[in-house]
């Protein structure tokens, strides 16, 4: 069966997009430890149009963090089609790792979204807020679920509702028990 391609939101105001979004949940990525909870991402627009990506999450107690930079895929286009690049491991970061941040769904008010990319091997419902209403985790689920994504994958992320700010800093180790699979 031929996948349809994603359907990506238009127009977004990426003055508005800036800030902390909790994740809610997500199919996770090998970049983050498994463990990892109270996770988010704060976005600031830089003067040359570009984003900074600030992600972070805590994992046994220590904050993990990495940043990287967001742009447009196609400056051309209305498309919420976004570039993120890393550079990896966060210890001693040389190497460039460049992934898709697709916005697919955001609500008319910029408070919760639905961001994929066109493997369907990733995906986050990120959320203003650490909690997220069923109804609207639902419709999230529900519209991934249409775009074709594994759902079986798809994990709650936990949150407090005072999510912690700084605290002892993994010094990366996380990241090279990732590539082994732990």
């Amino acid at each position: 069966m031929v996948k349809k391609d994603l359907d990506v939101v238009k127009g977004v105001d990426l003055e508005r997009y800036m800030g902390r979004w909790y994740e809610i949940a997500s199919i996770p990525s090998f970049f983050v430890p498994k463990s990892g909870v109270d996770t988010r991402a704060t976005y600031t627009l830089n003067q040359d149009g570009t984003v900074h990506v600030l992600n972070e999450t805590w994992s046994d107690g220590k904050r993990v963090a990495i940043e990287g930079t967001a742009y447009k895929a196609d400056p051309k286009s209305d498309e919420a089609k976004l570039k993120v690049k890393f550079y990896v491991p966060p210890f001693l970061p040389v190497i460039p790792v460049v992934g898709n941040y697709w916005v697919l769904y955001l609500d008319d008010d910029y408070q919760y979204a639905l961001i994929g990319e066109p493997t369907r091997k990733y995906l986050w419902i990120l959320c203003r807020k650490t909690q997220l209403e069923d109804e609207i985790y639902e419709m999230l689920v529900q519209k991934a679920k249409n775009e074709g994504y594994d759902l079986r994958k798809l994990r709650k992320t936990p949150q407090s509702d005072r999510p912690p700010e700084g605290g002892p800093q993994d010094n990366g180790t996380w990241w090279l028990k990732s590539l082994i699979g732990k």
